[in-house]
């Protein structure tokens, strides 16, 4: 059954930036676009399971460090290759100043 849980900070994250979230043994990113909308996908690259936090976000999507595949935030979707399965996304809230995901 999935629970909302504390994650961070909104103000641990810059505007068009990332953070690592790790959870149980699972790691997540916390992405805050240019619009200050808080996007949480799974933390690792699902072409070859690179950190995602060491990407860049421009807007609301992520390049991953590695190879330069390309993330939706707000869909996980892929939008640049190499990678081809998209990143599960997991519903996020702000509420007091902190970032709360479903999971």
């Amino acid at each position: 059954m999935a629970e909302w849980v504390d994650a961070c900070a909104a103000g641990d994250i810059d505007e068009e930036d990332v953070i690592r979230f790790d959870h149980g043994s699972r790691t997540f990113i916390i992405v805050r676009d240019h619009e200050d909308n808080y996007y949480c996908t799974d933390g690792l690259c699902t072409h070859e399971d690179v950190h995602l936090s060491d990407g860049l976000v421009v807007e609301a999507t992520i390049e991953c460090p590695k190879h330069s595949s390309i993330f939706d935030c707000t869909t996980g979707e892929v939008e640049t290759p190499p990678a081809c399965e998209n990143l599960h996304t997991y519903p996020t809230k702000v509420e007091g100043g902190r970032v709360f995901v479903e999971i």
